[in-house]
């Protein structure tokens, strides 16, 4: 591979842990970001399961696209699959990215495994609202991690209407 790219869809995308040469936003076809991952330890348990981001079939997702030095590849690839592949709910692909500007790569992205037992499914915004609402895990409350998430989102200029819906009847709910 003449280039390696990464794609970052949630905390990848402001805390990616890796050197990088090049970041720039990009667009993933075939794929959208969505709380579809059931979280068994930091954002809820097993007996109560919280939710976390994976990048499900469907729509497109705008995120973040690292490029790796060829000599760095290694290292990096070794550190995203021990930060990524620990339960593996995820599966590693490589797929084409639209960088912001129109440039077409490839790159490495994690999406979630529809048979793993942790994969939670499409859920609607209000079905996803009440288990973050009431999850909590060993990192703390799953409200926390989404409130966070879409605060970075934004602060990137990048928007997550979906996700945003999550968080308005999340607030809804905390008034009741």
């Amino acid at each position: 591979m003449d280039e390696f790219w990464v794609f970052g869809y949630g905390s990848l995308m402001w805390n990616p842990g890796f050197a990088f040469v090049e970041r720039s936003q990009a667009l993933i076809h075939g794929y959208r970001r969505s709380l579809c991952v059931r979280s068994w330890v930091h954002r809820g348990t097993e007996q109560n399961p919280g939710l976390v981001l994976g990048l499900d079939r469907g729509g497109s997702c705008r995120g973040m696209a690292f490029r790796v030095a060829g000599e760095d590849w290694d290292e990096v690839i070794t550190y995203l699959r021990e930060r990524e592949l620990v339960t593996n709910v995820y599966l590693e692909r490589q797929v084409p990215l639209q960088l912001a500007g129109g440039r077409g790569v490839r790159g490495v992205a994690y999406v979630v495994d529809r048979d793993h037992t942790q994969y939670a499914g499409s859920l609607d915004t209000l079905a996803a609202a009440r288990i973050v609402h009431q999850a909590q895990g060993k990192s703390g409350p799953n409200d926390a991690y989404v409130f966070n998430t879409l605060a970075h989102l934004k602060e990137m200029g990048i928007r997550d209407h979906w996700l945003e819906d999550v968080v308005d009847e999340v607030e809804r709910l905390r008034a009741a």
